[in-house]
């Protein structure tokens, strides 16, 4: 009998530890699903959490930032949340698991629209290269705390979009002094979701990265920012982390 049972014990600790080898090498060729790290506590601002979980799917991160209510610093300290339009986060969201094209991460070469390949003075955005955007202002509670939005829509009959006077006078190359604003007030969606007062402008924006693999959204004026680490608790305040 004692001889069956070391046999049996045997036979199961093997088992067990080819379980474990199966496991483990899985575990190392295959990446977690794209879906689950919003709410995996990852930091999404790191660009080391972006090159290991969204090298191929940059789709996916703008979902996930989007989803989380990340912020971007523009212009050393204004906190803008982006927004995606329900539209463009669909598209988004089709492209991450393989349908369409994915967003392009121009490197750091790429420090103005005007540096991209196939680029003209126009309101054109494909969703690939260029998207549309607007800056909008006094927004209540939008992460951050400054009540601005960034939000990017889908260049083609999208609700949320810009409206046809945006497309037609869009001149954003031009200093914003220069520009006619709060042409979004005429978009019933605009409005219901962000306030008939929210101030708005529209803008093209692009992706790219700097030197340190940081992630840049970028206008074609040249304002740009960077996604910004979450705000920190009290309680992380008062211990200084």
């Amino acid at each position: 009998t004692a001889p069956y049972f070391q046999m049996e014990i045997s036979r199961r600790l093997s088992s067990l530890w080819v379980t474990q080898l199966v496991a483990s090498s899985l575990a190392i060729r295959v990446r977690p699903p794209a879906t689950m790290v919003a709410a995996s506590g990852r930091a999404l601002h790191e660009p080391a959490t972006r090159e290991a979980l969204y090298t191929d799917n940059p789709a996916q991160y703008l979902v996930d930032l989007h989803e989380t209510s990340a912020t971007f610093n523009f212009c050393g300290g204004m906190y803008f949340q982006l927004v995606l339009s329900d539209k463009l986060r669909s598209h988004l969201a089709a492209v991450a698991k393989g349908s369409g094209e994915q967003p392009v991460l121009f490197d750091s070469s790429k420090m103005r629209m005007c540096d991209i390949p196939g680029y003209t003075k126009s309101a054109e955005a494909n969703e690939v290269s260029i998207f549309h955007g607007r800056e909008v202002r006094h927004v209540a509670n939008a992460a951050g705390g400054m009540g601005f939005i960034l939000q990017l829509s889908h260049s083609s009959e999208d609700p949320e979009g810009w409206t046809a006077k945006e497309r037609d006078i869009y001149d954003g190359w031009g200093h914003d002094t220069s520009r006619t604003w709060n042409l979004a007030r005429e978009s019933v969606a605009f409005c219901q979701k962000f306030g008939a007062g929210a101030v708005s402008l529209q803008h093209r924006c692009y992706l790219h990265l700097d030197y340190k693999n940081q992630l840049w959204l970028s206008a074609e004026d040249g304002c740009e920012g960077y996604v910004a680490p979450p705000p920190k608790n009290l309680m992380q305040q008062l211990l200084g982390r």
